[in-house]
Formats: structure tokens, sequence, C-alpha cells
């Protein structure tokens, strides 16, 4: 009985010690004061070796509960995420900070950047690196990823698993087989909408071990939901350009058709409203200075596809 309750005693210690030193990263390297509820959890199940699956609605801080165990645990990160847009974000919130360093590798960086991010990762010099599931489907890059030794393996989005999911992506599947490629890292899942079927297809198939699910509400007040009918595609449509003339600036305004984002914009623009599309069959180097253009509010609206 004495020697389970040192080892208890001991867990518990440790696990207050981790806590201590992920309070103290937040606040010093990334400027939080404190952590909110479900990020808590979820940053404690981390640190204490456990593979994750965190649901928690846009706008609670998902990015933390990876970025804080990350600097916290000794090896680098690999962050799984779809999206350029969002990759290059997230790399540009973490160079901000002292955070050990970001790098992205997708479809459009350069093959330079992409053998000085490798390399950097491998030799140590780089905490986090940033990868589509494209890209990690290629066998010399999932090479050069496994003899980096990563300690944390993230899979932001991770909804887009599943097939039960709005945003299913067939790349997603081979995740599993890379996570065991890599020695099977720690597993961090992380979403903003997963029901039971889907939480239990994430867990499944990223071959997640012993998982911690953290599930936190999604009662937003902050955000209104309504729908309007109309008669006519006409009297929609000048429904919603007076409604973005009006509204407070900036916004986006999401479409389904690459053509509606480009009509829209247009109309927008002929309003005196600094409007630009935003899709896919645009080209890397046109998306980039739009995105950053916005992002530094030199645009009012972005009319993107979904």
């Amino acid at each position: 009985m004495a020697r389970k309750s040192n080892s208890a005693n001991r867990d518990g210690a440790l696990r207050r010690a981790s806590h201590r030193a992920a309070l103290e990263v937040a606040r010093e390297r990334f400027g939080y004061h404190t952590l909110r509820p479900g990020q808590r959890e979820a940053i404690d199940f981390v640190l204490a070796g456990r593979d994750v699956l965190a649901v928690m609605p846009t706008g609670s801080g998902k990015s933390a509960i990876y970025q804080i165990p990350a600097v916290v645990v000794p090896g680098p990160t690999v962050v799984v995420s779809p999206l350029i847009a969002l990759q290059k974000d997230q790399v540009e919130t973490l160079l901000q900070v002292d955070a050990g360093g970001a790098a992205v590798v997708n479809s459009a960086t350069r093959a330079e950047e992409k053998r000085e991010a490798f390399e950097d990762f491998e030799d140590g010099d780089l905490e986090f690196l940033f990868l589509t599931p494209e890209q990690l489907a290629k066998p010399e890059i999932l090479e050069t990823t496994r003899a980096a030794g990563p300690s944390l393996f993230v899979v932001d989005e991770a909804h887009c698993i599943s097939e039960w999911g709005h945003d299913f992506r067939p790349e997603y599947l081979k995740l599993g087989e890379a996570i065991e490629a890599l020695g099977h890292p720690q597993v961090l899942a992380l979403t903003a909408t997963a029901g039971p079927e889907v939480r239990n297809e994430i867990v499944s198939r990223l071959g997640m071990r012993d998982p911690a699910v953290v599930v936190r509400g999604f009662d937003r007040p902050n955000i209104h939901l309504a729908a309007e009918t109309f008669q006519s595609e006409a009297d929609k449509l000048e429904a919603l350009l007076r409604r973005v003339d009006w509204a407070d600036k900036p916004g986006i305004v999401y479409v389904a058709s690459r053509k509606h984002a480009q009509e829209i914009a247009a109309a927008l623009s002929e309003r005196g409203v600094n409007a630009f599309a935003y899709h896919g069959g645009m080209a890397a180097k046109e998306r980039a200075p739009l995105q950053d253009g916005f992002m530094a509010d030199e645009f009012d609206v972005i009319v993107a596809t979904s």
C-alpha cells in the first residue's frame, strides 16, 4: 500500500509540475494570462502523455492545446492541416513568439524553402512543421519527417478524416498509416465539429491509443443565425449586397461556386465596397497577396468558396 501511495504522490507531483510549466509557457511565450475551460483539461492530458481528441468550437483556442505542450515537451511537432491559408496564418503567429520556430511545406512552397525546412526540422532547429496530408503521403517526405523523430503529431480539422463529416478529405485516410510509419508519436486531434459517430471514426482511423476525449459546448451567444426566403435570385442578391454594404467590416461572404464569388465581389466593388473573390481556382501567387492584404486590413470583404 505504501508503494502505491508513493507512486500516486509522485505522479500527482509530476502532473502539477507539468501544469505549472504549461502555465508559465502560456504566459511568457504566448501572452495568455489564463487558460480557458477545455484548454486546461486537454493540455493536461497531452502533458500526461495521452493521445487526445479535443472537440471545441471555433474561436475557443484549440491551437494553444498543441502549441503550449509542444514547447514544454522535448521533441519536434508535426501539424497536419488541410488549408494552406490556415497554415500560413498559424506559422506567422508562431514566428512572432518565442516558440522554437515554425515552417510550412505545401504545394506552394518553393523547393529551396522546403529543403531548408526539413533540414532545420531534422537538426532540431525547428519546433513546428506544418504539412498538408497530401505532402505527408509522399514517401520521401514521410521518411524525412520520420528521421526528425517527432514527439507530437497534431491533426487539425480532424473531422476531415470522417466520411460522416461535411469536409471529408480522402487524403486524411492515410494519416493512420503515416502515424505508424513515424513510430506512433503521441497524437492530438482537433476539430470544431464532430458528433459521436465522427469522434469514434477519428479515433479508429488515426489509431489513437486510449485517448482522452475532451468535448465542450457550442453555445455562441455572439453569433446570430437566421434564414430568409426570396421570390427571385435578383431579390436575394440585392438583399445580400445591402447587408454586406451596411455591415461592420471586415467580413467574409461564403458562396457555393467560383463564378458566384467573382460576380458578387464585382457587384460589391461597384457599390464602393473594397471586396475581392477568393477560391481554389486561383493560383497561389494570386491568393497570397489578397490574404495578406485582408489580414492587414487593406480589404473590407472576402467573397470565398467554402
